[in-house]
């Protein structure tokens, strides 16, 4: 391991000792993981737990992946069912969306790993995280939870090197979001249209796509916009009939083609 890179661990390390028993938001990202496989390291499984929230926003096969991981390395996991639909303002997805739902949220899962004696909760954004419009890393902060990969200083870039370094499976993980963040600001996000993004992405994934989004726009959410990396564009193309078949299944009437590709955060590039 390079010294910059190690020494980032160990400073990620030191920070975790301080504390003798931890709870870690897990969702099976390549961030959360790193997280919480540096955790027990550092703490040891009977010092750690993994608490997952399950939603509508977040996707079944994610869920699916977290409880394997857990048990492959032996710490505890418990689950928190968030009802993001009856939180006041998610429904109407306005530009803090982000903040309403992490604050209910985050409450509700340090409230669950309270009653199992864990008193100190840490998440996983990383320093990358900073450059986006990110409202819930306000809440994060508001409810002193810990960002441990943040004050390390690691990158996305970084966690993927850790993780490969430390035989994580999520190394070259693609990065999934919450699901909401397929939506446009101001339209309603709902079960339905929900349902019909996680159709659409697992289909790219099952297609052999590595990085993608659905967008979907329109209140009805009839048209999806599909993002993948450029170098992915002309097989999204030579694949469009059965993906497009496949959508409309899903309950699109349009599917369109991003030419730009893949980024992150694209719905906050119409904020002011």
């Amino acid at each position: 391991m390079r010294q910059e890179l190690s020494d980032k661990y160990s400073n990620l390390c030191a920070a975790l000792s301080r504390e003798k028993k931890l709870a870690v938001a897990f969702s099976a990202g390549v961030d959360s993981t790193l997280l919480l496989k540096a955790a027990v390291n550092t703490l040891g499984n009977e010092n750690v737990l993994a608490v997952t929230a399950l939603s509508a926003s977040f996707p079944e096969r994610e869920a699916d992946e977290a409880d394997v991981f857990t048990r492959g390395i032996g710490v505890s996991r418990i689950t928190v069912e968030v009802d993001q639909l009856s939180i006041p303002g998610f429904r109407e997805n306005p530009a803090n969306r982000c903040y309403l739902c992490k604050k209910v949220l985050f409450t509700q899962m340090m409230e669950a790993a309270r009653e199992k004696g864990f008193t100190v909760m840490a998440e996983g954004s990383n320093v990358d995280d900073l450059s986006d419009y990110r409202p819930g890393l306000k809440a994060i902060e508001e409810l002193g939870v810990m960002s441990p990969l943040r004050e390390a200083g690691l990158t996305k870039a970084e966690i993927r090197e850790l993780s490969s370094e430390l035989g994580l499976p999520t190394w070259n993980k693609p990065s999934f979001a919450c699901l909401a963040t397929r939506f446009v600001y101001g339209e309603t996000i709902s079960d339905e249209k929900l349902r019909r993004v996680e159709l659409g992405e697992r289909l790219l994934q099952d297609l052999g796509f590595k990085q993608f989004r659905v967008r979907i726009h329109g209140e009805e959410g009839r048209l999806a916009r599909i993002e993948v990396l450029p170098g992915d564009l002309e097989k999204l193309l030579k694949k469009r009939q059965e993906i497009t078949s496949e959508f409309r299944k899903a309950g699109f009437d349009y599917v369109a083609m991003d030419l730009e590709g893949y980024r992150t955060g694209s719905m906050n590039e119409v904020l002011n």
